[in-house]
């Protein structure tokens, strides 16, 4: 399998176990099998996050044609996946794979809007939906709000391309509080999904007014979920009860 080789390990000389496939190479049997495996568990397989963190020197706006087009084979495979394993959305954050290179920024937010549309096409037609994440601008210059991704999103031919609003990077970005950004892009359905991450990395409980947050999606009907995605956890020594990795709405 091609993504393997760019993996160098033991295993090439016959010194370690046989690597795991990418992601997007995993078989299909496999994935009915964790599907089902899941299923039996009461767990709801919702989505995937952190579309490009595998394999190595993805890119969707590199200058060098070939890298692009390897990227978008790669975001075309995981929609195939998602839809396997019984997702309905994939998360496109991947912040070091979609860089602005110096002098050809033009050049760079077309190849990067072309891959999101190709993939929300492939997407689309897999029966799940390809979601632009806005982030900060000190993860990435290209696309860090939701009125950013938007514009994307609005172009012809798009089926199944959408954007997402994660609070964390949200509140540093958007000029205005996260409940007004729901209240202007959650009625059409530009936003379709949520993170509801804190501003300090972590989970809900920081500085961020998630009350006004879940205010809002319930003002526009939203009965989806909230996926978290803490970059910082650090859970303590006291026994909690079990909770689900999405908070549903309504």
């Amino acid at each position: 399998m091609t993504g393997w080789k760019s993996r160098p390990s033991a295993w090439a000389w016959g010194l370690g176990p046989e690597p795991e496939p990418e992601p997007q190479q995993i078989p299909l049997a496999l994935r009915q099998e964790w599907r089902r495996i899941a299923y039996g568990e009461g767990v709801a397989i919702t989505g995937l996050y952190l579309a490009l963190i595998s394999p190595e020197e993805l890119s969707i706006t590199s200058g060098d044609a070939a890298v692009p087009r390897r990227t978008i084979d790669v975001m075309r495979a995981l929609c195939e996946l998602c839809a396997d394993l019984g997702g309905t959305y994939i998360v496109h954050g991947s912040p070091d794979q979609r860089p602005l290179a110096p002098g050809g920024e033009t050049g760079c937010r077309h190849r990067g809007a072309e891959a999101y549309a190709q993939a929300g096409r492939h997407t689309a037609d897999c029966g799940a939906t390809y979601l632009i994440e806005p982030v900060r601008a000190a993860r990435t210059p290209y696309i860090n709000t939701v009125a950013e991704a938007a514009v994307i999103v609005a172009a012809p031919n798009c089926p199944g391309l959408r954007t997402m609003l994660d609070c964390c990077s949200g509140s540093i970005s958007e000029s205005m509080p996260l409940d007004s950004v729901l209240d202007q892009w959650q009625p059409g359905g530009m936003i379709a999904h949520r993170h509801a991450s804190d501003r300090n990395l972590r989970g809900p409980g920081g500085s961020i007014r998630f009350a006004a947050i879940i205010a809002a999606l319930k003002r526009h009907g939203y009965n989806g979920t909230i996926g978290v995605e803490p970059f910082i956890f650090e859970p303590s020594a006291k026994p909690a009860p079990p909770a689900p990795p999405a908070i549903r709405v309504g």
